[in-house]
């Protein structure tokens, strides 16, 4: 199993220049996990790219989809 430190060195931790689409990695108590579907960025939230929402979760890196 990848280490946080392994799986966070292939994500960006900058704030993204474009408004996406992303994939993002986020972690809970229990470890770090990649959201299934594309996000997007847009005034200093990360969204749903397909339905809008909020993410709701901590991200702590992102990449491109």
């Amino acid at each position: 199993m990848p280490t946080r430190e392994q799986r966070l060195s292939e994500f960006s931790t900058d704030a993204p220049a474009g408004s996406g689409p992303y994939e993002l990695l986020c972690e809970d108590k229990s470890g770090t996990y990649v959201l299934p579907y594309p996000c997007s960025f847009s005034e200093g939230r990360w969204l749903n790219a397909r339905s809008g929402e909020q993410i709701d979760a901590a991200v702590i890196g992102w990449r491109a989809f």
